[in-house]
């Protein structure tokens, strides 16, 4: 019995051990451009005519900051561009409030179709009737600002030069008066969604799609597969794309913010949709993604199957904390130290991956201090993870902003 365990946790510590390389390898490969800073330039494409845009908002009951986040896109507009509000299932004056700051707004009814995928597909198959199409597609939140001057457009352009769909940097801040808790989650978010893509980039790999900031070629947004329940969309769109040829592509010229709910119910709705969203399409996609690759002999595919395959963080550290935790009870059982060393050795990888991580990008929003806590922060999102087994949330839930 000893043995058929020894082996099983084997397989498990060689399994969490390809996050982790994974991890570290994007960081390493990022480490060349921790400094260059927020904005950087734009990438060099083809110079040409303005492309029309049409830039698409879902927004649910999004009184509170629907009015502010259109005036700044229309102000980032030209006269030929359209910018759109898709009011979707709205109980409150998204859509008056919308109009009033000059967006086109479409309004949408629907209660057995919730979700922003299904959103953005009414949105999509409107603009598809105006009269004069646009060369590019944008999707931008309704809580979200584009803070790069000429980044929409800039989108845009990469993305036709390209053909292919193209992410901006998506950052979520931690208000000023925001505690511990959220200014770990804004260090992990710049993990996630600045210092593993960025190392991506300067491997030739993929990224995933991160919900907003995103442009696409008209021609390829007519044909994507938008309408969706899923929790996490974004991540499911871009997994449709890679596989149909065209990975997304990171730009991290271009910025997207937006703000935590200080809220703790608020935040914990949000986290839980989007860490249950994001286990679920590790557990079903991963392995299709690995299939085709390797069917079609796709380097694409595989990096963005080994991109997809790296959990949250938090759970990550928990997983090898247990792992390691087991592989010493093993050497008291006589299972031999090989076990344990391999254990220690993903553990102090992880650990000088998120240093490394937090050196070169996290020192604003998490201090020497606040890293001697963290274990607390890891603690704290156990029952997140158990929840993922024993109450797993299925349908989207809004995030509430107040």
């Amino acid at each position: 019995m000893m043995s058929w365990l020894v082996v099983l946790l084997w397989a498990a510590l060689l399994l969490l051990g390809v996050p982790v390389l994974v991890l570290a390898l994007q960081v390493w490969a990022a480490w060349p451009r921790r400094a260059d800073g927020l904005p950087m330039r734009m990438p060099d494409v083809p110079a040409g005519s303005a492309p029309r845009i049409a830039v698409l908002v879902p927004a649910h009951d999004e009184a509170v900051v629907i009015g502010q986040t259109v005036r700044k896109l229309r102000d980032a507009l030209t006269p030929q561009d359209v910018l759109c509000v898709v009011a979707d299932n709205c109980s409150d004056d998204t859509a008056c409030i919308a109009r009033e700051a000059g967006a086109h707004v479409i309004e949408r009814f629907d209660a057995q179709h919730r979700g922003k995928g299904y959103a953005l597909d009414h949105g999509a198959r409107y603009l598809a009737t105006l009269a004069q199409a646009p060369d590019a597609l944008l999707i931008v939140d309704a809580d979200c600002t584009v803070a790069t001057a000429g980044g929409l457009h800039g989108l845009a352009r990469l993305a036709l030069a390209q053909g292919r769909p193209v992410q901006a940097l998506y950052l979520m801040h931690a208000p000023a008066s925001a505690g511990l808790k959220l200014r770990v989650a804004a260090f992990a978010w710049r993990v996630k969604n600045w210092v593993r893509p960025l190392g991506a980039l300067a491997m030739a790999w993929p990224c995933q799609l991160m919900g907003t900031g995103m442009a696409f070629p008209w021609a390829m947004a007519q044909q994507m597969p938008l309408a969706s329940g899923e929790l996490v969309e974004d991540m499911q769109l871009g997994i449709a794309l890679a596989l149909a040829g065209t990975p997304p592509l990171f730009c991290p010229q271009v910025l997207v913010s937006s703000e935590f709910p200080e809220a703790a119910p608020a935040m914990q709705s949000q986290r839980r949709r989007w860490e249950h969203g994001h286990l679920g399409m590790i557990a079903r996609h991963v392995p299709r993604l690995l299939g085709q690759a390797i069917a079609r002999r796709d380097r694409r595919l595989l990096a963005l199957a080994l991109d997809l395959a790296v959990p949250p963080l938090a759970l990550l550290v928990l997983l090898l904390v247990v792992g390691n935790a087991l592989a010493l009870l093993a050497v008291f059982l006589g299972g031999g130290v090989a076990l344990l060393t391999l254990a220690l050795a993903c553990l102090a990888l992880l650990a000088a991956s998120i240093l490394a991580a937090w050196w070169g990008w996290g020192r604003a929003v998490v201090s020497a201090r606040d890293l001697l806590v963290v274990p607390w922060y890891v603690l704290s999102k156990l029952p997140l993870y158990l929840g993922y087994w024993f109450k797993r949330q299925k349908e989207w839930v809004r995030t509430q902003r107040k």
